[in-house]
């Protein structure tokens, strides 16, 4: 039990990113869809449709701890997709840095799959 506040806070600071990032693309549709195009990825407004929904939504799960384990499994391949994805340019610092910090936070996920959300959560509460 001890350990409850400190999950917590990890969720707090996993959740952080993927809801600030979510809500942005959501209330930004146009400019992601055409960011997404020029990446070449298809269908570039469904892409961006279900990206934001992905970022936000799973965001939002891991903050509060619903279906922690299954959501930390999405958002750890979405990092790892998004690295390869968007910041395999090595010759770009900056993007070296985003591809490391993917990698980074799909590891916090997988440990927050495997241990649980801990007991300040919804899964905790519907157990």
């Amino acid at each position: 039990m001890q350990q409850s506040p400190i999950v917590l806070v990890g969720r707090i600071l996993l959740s952080i990113i993927f809801i600030l990032a979510g809500f942005g693309k959501i209330t930004a549709l146009g400019g992601t869809a055409g960011y997404f195009g020029s990446m070449g990825l298809p269908v570039p407004m469904v892409t961006a449709v279900v990206v934001a929904l992905v970022e936000l939504l799973g965001g939002i799960a891991i903050l509060v701890g619903f279906q922690t384990r299954i959501v930390s499994y999405i958002l750890a391949l979405f990092c790892v997709a998004t690295a390869f994805v968007a910041h395999f340019d090595f010759a770009d610092q900056m993007q070296m840095i985003n591809f490391q910090k993917n990698l980074a936070m799909a590891g916090g996920f997988l440990v927050l799959a495997a241990y649980g959300p801990g007991a300040l959560s919804v899964d905790a509460r519907r157990a």
